[in-house]
């Protein structure tokens, strides 16, 4: 969430916003539940479901409200407004279907990790990430490959803002320890998640970063951790992930 000053921010807009947040995390509801759900006056609930349907934001099957596929419009307009997002999805796609497994673009947005992109080949391990999820960075392969790539200033404020929950028994939750593992991340240029973010799956996961240096994303490749380890997780999927990030920090630096 924005630290901006209260005094700055319209109570409307984040009203209607939170009705629109409420819609996502119940899946749907009925003005009486989401006035529930947000402790708001259902006739409030009303006037904004009613503003957001006039404006294609949320369509109504009787008395359910849903959210619409004008945010998809404006979200696939934000997948591609970037031209390295496609740059990354064609990359991601090649990935999959050399390793038969799940692979994935992400970037960081208010210190969280956001999927722009995801291919699965045919061994893939079905998660329930989708485009446009979010998560932590300190949990994952290509979060972690993000945070190695970011100033140390920035990581500090991401850490102070987001926190390090723990999301299984493996994941790092000290400061200290983190910073450490980001030094090796640096040093390797290769980031691994085992098990850290779901018991049971391993990954790899490299940046991407433009040629002034900043982050665009990180790719990443995740497998049952029986299969995901020893030379398979730590020479040959890095080996593929290093060539591909470095084709696309290629084309983006020269590329017309």
């Amino acid at each position: 969430m924005t630290n901006e000053p209260i005094e700055s921010r319209l109570k409307t807009t984040e009203t209607s916003l939170e009705v629109v947040e409420a819609l996502y995390k119940l899946e749907g509801g009925r003005i009486e539940e989401i006035a529930e759900y947000l402790d708001a006056a259902p006739s409030t609930v009303h006037r904004h479901l009613t503003t957001l349907r006039a404006r294609d934001y949320v369509t109504k099957e009787g008395d359910v409200y849903q959210l619409g596929l004008q945010f998809l419009t404006i979200g696939g307009y934000i997948q591609y407004s970037e031209r390295g997002y496609q740059l990354a999805k064609d990359k991601v796609q090649q990935l999959a279907l050399m390793t038969n497994e799940r692979v994935q673009f992400i970037t960081e947005e208010h210190g969280q990790r956001v999927y722009i992109h995801a291919s699965v080949g045919e061994n893939a391990v079905q998660t329930d990430a989708h485009i446009g999820k979010r998560g932590s960075l300190h949990c994952s392969a290509a979060g972690k490959a993000i945070l190695a790539a970011l100033p140390k200033e920035r990581v500090e404020e991401i850490i102070d803002t987001q926190g390090l929950p723990q999301v299984t028994p493996n994941t790092i939750t000290d400061r200290k320890a983190l910073f450490e593992e980001l030094e090796a991340i640096k040093e390797r240029g290769v980031a691994f998640n085992r098990e850290e973010s779901v018991i049971g799956l391993n990954a790899a996961g490299t940046v991407i970063q433009r040629s002034d240096g900043s982050v665009l994303g990180a790719i990443s490749i995740s497998g049952p951790a029986q299969r995901f380890k020893g030379d398979k997780l730590q020479k040959e999927i890095p080996d593929l992930l290093l060539g591909a990030t470095n084709e696309i920090e290629l084309n983006l630096e020269y590329a017309g």
